[in-house]
């Protein structure tokens, strides 16, 4: 499975359309007649940057729900036993770490599951079928205790305050150097041409390329953070040890790629750009703590 950057599709998508929207509307104006404005571009930049991922995260849960077909289960009317088991678990393990009971949710897949939602006391988790018949319950806990770890740690509103952040100088330097090139370079005296548009268009691409690295090194810290999470909850490192080692040996569902960062496990997509660590990884921190 392909790890990309939570909520990354649908934050580019979402930063896309406001900054169309605020130049037809006029509300960018950081270029002069005397030249850029940086003071108003920053501005600029950061409300577009940050309203983005805002919105994406506020649209967390109901993307989740759709993109993966889950089906929240009725605290008050399981369908059968595991039903029942997987929602007084997760409110269990809610309860211990001192945080609102989420939503339990189950979608048909492979192998993983994950937690989203934009309020710690507001939040769902998921797990897939294939999970559920591939591990015992004492690994499924584990995996569950993740999870809670994820939204305990705020780390889902965290992960989206660092890619507002890195929204906001994607689109502030993108725009400083297509100025530049427009003017120093290409010598155009008169407003902005071509190739200012030009040149946002192609830094905003490499610029949010570098910036997806510093979000998936985030990514990949939490990961650890939360995989200890889960063994406090736990009371217990083995059962998730147990788990991570149990997920390495068999093949992950794919997630959709706006919250792939927020499921247990996944494939790779190189050292930089992976939003998880490797399993192996994982292990060997937990095993460290125990010594």
């Amino acid at each position: 499975m392909k790890r990309i950057i939570l909520f990354l599709a649908t934050n580019l998508a979402v930063v896309l359309v406001l900054n169309i929207a605020m130049n037809l509307l006029g509300v960018g104006r950081y270029l002069t007649a005397n030249g850029i404005d940086p003071a108003a571009l920053l501005v600029f930049a950061a409300l577009v940057g940050f309203t983005g991922s805002f919105i994406s995260l506020l649209m967390s849960k109901w993307m989740a729900k759709t993109s993966t077909g889950a089906r929240v289960i009725d605290p008050q009317a399981p369908r059968d036993r595991r039903e029942a088991w997987l929602v007084a678990t997760v409110h269990q393990l809610a309860d211990r770490a001192g945080i609102g009971r989420p939503e339990v949710a189950i979608y048909e897949g492979a192998p993983n599951a994950f937690a989203t939602g934009a309020f710690r006391n507001e939040s769902l988790v998921a797990v897939s079928t294939g999970l559920l018949s591939s591990m015992t319950e004492e690994e499924v806990t584990a995996v569950l205790g993740h999870e809670v770890a994820h939204i305990a740690n705020g780390d889902m509103v965290t992960l989206t305050l660092i890619q507002g952040v890195v929204n906001t100088f994607v689109i502030f330097l993108s725009r400083l150097v297509g100025y530049f090139i427009d003017r120093a370079v290409l010598k155009n005296e008169r407003d902005v041409g071509i190739g200012y548009y030009a040149s946002v268009f192609v830094c905003e691409i490499l610029f949010g390329v570098l910036a997806s690295i510093i979000v998936a090194w985030f990514s990949r810290r939490r990961e650890f953070r939360a995989d200890a999470g889960s063994a406090h909850l736990l009371g217990a490192r083995e059962p998730m040890i147990r788990a991570l080692a149990r997920l390495g040996g068999i093949e992950a569902g794919e997630l959709p790629k706006s919250f792939a960062a927020s499921g247990i496990t996944g494939g790779a997509l190189g050292a930089l750009f992976a939003s998880h660590p490797p399993i192996e990884q994982r292990i060997e921190a937990l095993r460290r703590q125990a010594a």
